[in-house]
This record gives C-alpha cells, sequence and structure tokens, in this order.
C-alpha cells in the first residue's frame, strides 16, 4: 500500500512538471509569434493607426489654430456637406449593387465552364488591371462623350436625333466605376464558387431538390463568403474613388473625397479635411459592422432553416 501511494506521489509530480512544461512551452511559442509579428504590427501602426490618430487629433483644430468642434459642426450648418455625402454613398450603393446583379452571373458561369475555358476567360477579367484607372476612365470619355462612339454609332443609324447625356453626370460616374470595380467583385465570387464540392449538389439533386432549389439552398449560401468579400471591396473602394468621379463627374457629381480634397488643397483647411475623413471612416465601419451581422444572421437562418 505505502509503495502506492509512493508510485502515486511520483505520477503526481511528473504530472505537475509535465504541466508547468507545457505552459512554459505555450508561452514561450507565445512570445515567438508576438516577435515574429512584431515587424508587421509595426509597420501596421505606422502606416496606419498613427495616420488615423493624427487625422482625429487635426479635426479638433479650427483655421486659426485653436481646439474646437467647429469642423464636426460644419455637417450640420452647410447644405453642401450633407448634399456630398450623400451623393457619395448612392454612389457607392449602386455601385456595389451593379458589380453584384454582373459579377455574380459571371462567376457563376466561370465557375461552371471547364478550367481551361474559365482561364481564358479570367484573362478578360484580369486585362483591365493591366491598364490604369486614368486611361481607362478617359476610354469611357471618348466612349461616352457627347461626340463619343456611343452617340455618333446611334445617331448615324437613327436611333436618335440629338446625343445622349452619358458622361459629365451622374450617369457617366456610374458606369465608369462599375467598369473599373467589376474585377475585385469577380475574383473573390469565383474564388468562393470554385472551391465549393460538386457532390454537395449532386446530394441535393439526389434527395428530389430541383436545380433552382438546389442552387438558392446549396450553392448560394455556400457562395455567401466570396459576396461578402466582394461587396467590403467593391464599397469600401467606391467611397474612397477620386479620379473616375471627377473626370466622369466634370464637376456635376462631387464625392466625398474630392471634397476633401478641394477642402485640404484648395482651401488649406486640414482640420476640416481630417474632419471629413474621420466622418467617413466612422461611417463606413458602422456600416461595415452592420452588413457583417447581417450576413452572419442570414447565413444562419439559411443554414438553420
Amino acid at each position: 500500500m505505502t509503495a502506492q501511494v509512493a508510485d502515486m506521489g511520483v505520477l503526481a509530480d511528473r504530472g505537475a512538471l509535465n504541466s508547468a512544461r507545457l505552459t512554459q512551452d505555450a508561452r514561450r511559442e507565445s512570445l515567438t509569434f508576438l516577435a515574429l509579428c512584431s515587424p508587421g504590427l509595426i509597420l501596421v501602426g505606422l502606416i496606419i493607426v498613427l495616420p488615423i490618430g493624427w487625422l482625429f487629433w487635426l479635426s479638433f483644430f479650427d483655421e486659426s489654430g485653436a481646439l474646437s468642434g467647429a469642423n464636426y459642426a460644419r455637417f450640420f450648418e452647410q447644405r453642401s456637406y450633407v448634399r456630398t455625402f450623400i451623393t457619395t454613398f448612392q454612389v457607392a450603393f449602386l455601385v456595389t449593387g451593379l458589380t453584384v446583379l454582373i459579377g455574380y452571373p459571371l462567376s457563376y458561369m466561370l465557375s461552371q465552364i471547364s478550367r481551361r475555358a474559365a482561364a481564358i476567360c479570367m484573362i478578360f477579367v484580369i486585362l483591365p488591371f493591366w491598364t490604369s484607372v486614368l486611361v481607362r476612365t478617359y476610354a469611357w470619355l471618348v466612349i461616352l462623350q457627347r461626340k463619343g462612339l456611343v452617340n455618333t454609332w446611334l445617331m448615324d443609324l437613327g436611333v436618335i436625333d440629338q446625343p445622349l447625356p452619358l458622361a459629365h453626370n451622374f450617369t457617366g460616374v456610374i458606369i465608369g466605376m462599375t467598369h473599373i470595380l467589376l474585377p475585385f467583385m469577380v475574383l473573390p465570387l469565383y474564388g468562393s464558387m470554385k472551391s465549393i464540392d460538386t457532390d454537395y449538389l449532386r446530394a441535393g439533386m439526389n434527395l428530389g431538390a430541383s436545380p433552382t432549389a438546389t442552387f438558392w439552398q446549396i450553392f448560394f449560401p455556400l457562395s455567401l463568403p466570396g459576396l461578402a468579400a466582394g461587396i467590403i471591396m467593391v464599397f469600401v473602394l467606391c467611397l474612397g474613388f477620386f479620379v473616375t468621379p471627377a473626370l466622369m463627374g466634370g464637376g456635376n457629381v462631387i464625392m466625398w473625397a474630392m471634397r476633401m480634397e478641394q477642402t485640404t488643397s484648395l482651401y488649406a483647411n486640414w482640420g476640416a479635411g481630417s474632419a471629413l475623413g474621420v466622418v467617413l471612416l466612422a461611417v463606413t465601419l458602422g456600416l461595415l459592422a452592420l452588413f457583417h451581422r447581417l450576413m452572419g444572421a442570414r447565413a444562419t437562418s439559411v443554414w438553420g432553416g
């Protein structure tokens, strides 16, 4: 009996020693991981966190350098700020919706054809990345302006009597931005759709589901991660777009980024420009958090239902 008690004591001591070693190893591993990540964390802090903090600090100083909340009060006093803010999000929501309507069927088609044909088609999707945004925007001006290719052809064919207003307005901004941002929707969608196991679709059809039911109840929920990634990328890029709205809008469509540029470069009011950036950042983060919550609830309801 004494020998058994002694053996149990030895085993307990060994267990405690092993537990202490495992804890020490885990702590050492965490410190090593932190040390490996520290260059990246420092870089993120220098190029993202620090400038945002500096932007937030500047937004509380008026033109005279005094600490004030006048830069934020200007949003409620001047209607132009509200109008520009609404226009920015109207463009962002509309362009994001159009890229979804165009990009989802295109990505679905690419995921269903052969790998060789999909690779050839993807060249045309990625090809615009090889050309600058400025060149593509000027190309759309050549196509859509009053004496552009579209209006010239339509008038030569007798379809219209006067040129259609396709450029230097809201319509031109939407067309140009949709074309430029479409690949950012197609690429994550295609990657998500291509990774879906076709056995799930076959199982659904073997259980009696129609092709439509199989798509909406199996394929579409599995493609939601790619759809969410595409929506976030396109929406965030829309909010900060400058070149295309400035050229395609012709000065008639003023977005938030253009207003920030005017405030800082033309009026040299860094406090007001910083306040514009802070407000845009706060609203964007709030909308992204709401979207994340809605997408999570959507996925739960689909699989739960």
